[in-house]
């Protein structure tokens, strides 16, 4: 009962965190609005913001990456998903084409350019490459109907979608512009974000496969108790 109710305090915690996060990032967006070519990180990016290449793709992104955040937030509680469940494959087909045909190119293109030099870049492709095959290996794992291995991809998916607030916040605890080299630290903010999101995944998917696992041999059991009281 207590690990129970521990459980869903972590999971109430890490959805209210991603719920404020998202419209910390809708704020951040905002500053984009304008289209003006020097504001917040655009300052930092001189070198490219007249490249109309990289520029419309940096919109693309800013601009959907929030609505990806949110959406995958409502793929993980079993309890909408009982209760909602053409709601739940409409939002999860809105979170697979915004990876797939809108921010995985985009952030592709995004990366070549990265700040951060080759760690950064490396770090940002890497990250790409692993959301789109998260994302594709859950969408055709849930097609053969493995509706355990679905979620679980699902779960690697989202995490590598919220290395953005993880990103952040590293960066909003630990980076003096008097201490740290920028591109250093942004280089390696890049890869520490991405492995402890994945961590955190692979550490979630390890418990639910634990408890699935326990929860069978528990069945098992009582089936073979009924087995043998039958037999008496």
């Amino acid at each position: 009962m207590v690990k129970s109710l521990g459980t869903k305090i972590v999971h109430a915690l890490a959805i209210f965190s991603v719920i404020i996060f998202s419209i910390l990032m809708l704020k951040v967006v905002s500053q984009y609005t304008s289209f003006e070519k020097n504001v917040a990180f655009l300052a930092f990016k001189q070198q490219v913001v007249n490249n109309p290449y990289w520029l419309t793709f940096f919109y693309i992104h800013i601009f959907s990456i929030t609505l990806c955040l949110l959406a995958g937030l409502t793929q993980f509680s079993n309890q909408f998903l009982m209760e909602n469940r053409k709601l739940h494959r409409i939002i999860g087909k809105i979170y697979v084409y915004n990876i797939l045909i809108i921010n995985v190119p985009a952030c592709f293109v995004l990366g070549l350019f990265s700040n951060g030099g080759l760690i950064g870049i490396t770090g940002f492709l890497i990250q790409d490459i692993l959301w789109a095959y998260c994302t594709i290996a859950a969408v055709l794992l849930v097609k053969k109907g493995n509706i355990a291995g679905h979620r679980n991809y699902m779960i690697l998916s989202y995490a590598v979608t919220t290395t953005a607030i993880t990103f952040r916040i590293i960066k909003n605890l630990f980076y003096n512009e008097q201490y740290h080299d920028y591109q250093l630290f942004y280089g390696i903010n890049v890869w520490l974000a991405l492995f402890i999101n994945v961590l955190i995944a692979y550490l979630v998917v390890k418990k639910s496969q634990n408890t699935l696992s326990s929860q069978v041999k528990i069945i098992n059991k009582n089936s073979k108790d009924d087995k043998q009281d039958q037999r008496k």
